[in-house]
């Protein structure tokens, strides 16, 4: 089955997670790291430290018992990794009957999306999904891809990220817009700003920018 790659913005999103164990607390962490609305944790286990611990760390509210269906009321995600087949089928089972997208920790054949394992350089996101077959491998493969790439992309993302506003104010035809966008991506930038050789990467964008950006091309590069 083909899955379709999505990036979640979650800042206006309520999010539950079914089960506070080691898989649980993964989520957990990897959540708040994108800033949902609200997060509800739900365990019988959970201590009154284990709740202390996740309120100081965001948007939490924790439920220190079972899952009950109406938990689900209002949540855009659904996490359940309680360690128990039953319950975690359940969760897949009621998440399904309300159109609730749901991942389930031990069932990638019941869950709605994958967790694909990432990570991240500057403002760049890189995600690496085998489909829920082998996490192990998708974990190998996202940490060969972030030794090769360190840093390399920051600089460039940065300038990118200025010059995007800029160019689309000019009002120019999307083909002439994505022709020149291509150019700076292609071009020797990224090495120039990662060895900091500014005058150099200013001479590269006023070879490659029209005009009416030149007077730009400093504050682009403000901070290198």
């Amino acid at each position: 089955m083909q899955h379709y790659p999505l990036f979640l913005n979650l800042t206006s999103k309520d999010v539950l997670v079914i089960g506070a164990g080691k898989v649980g607390r993964r989520k957990i962490a990897s959540l708040l790291r994108c800033s949902p609305r609200e997060l509800t944790v739900i365990d019988p286990g959970l201590s009154p430290t284990d709740m202390e611990e996740l309120a100081v760390s965001g948007p939490v509210r924790c439920r220190a018992r079972a899952f009950l269906p109406e938990d689900l009321d209002g949540k855009t995600l659904v996490f359940a990794a309680t360690g128990d087949r039953e319950t975690n089928a359940r969760v897949a089972a009621l998440c399904g009957g309300r159109n609730i997208l749901c991942n389930i920790a031990d069932a990638p054949s019941e869950s709605d999306f994958f967790v694909p394992a990432h990570f991240s350089s500057g403002d760049a996101t890189v995600a690496v999904s085998t489909g829920g077959l082998s996490p192990a491998l998708a974990r190998h493969l996202s940490s060969e891809l972030e030794a090769w790439m360190g840093k390399r992309y920051a600089g460039l993302l940065t300038v990118l990220g200025r010059l995007r506003p800029k160019m689309l104010e000019m009002g120019l035809p999307t083909r002439e817009n994505t022709t020149l966008f291509r150019a700076v991506v292609y071009s020797p930038l990224a090495e120039l700003l990662e060895r900091r050789r500014v005058d150099a990467a200013a001479a590269l964008l006023t070879a490659l920018l029209p005009e009416l950006l030149h007077p730009y091309i400093r504050e682009l590069l403000d901070g290198f």
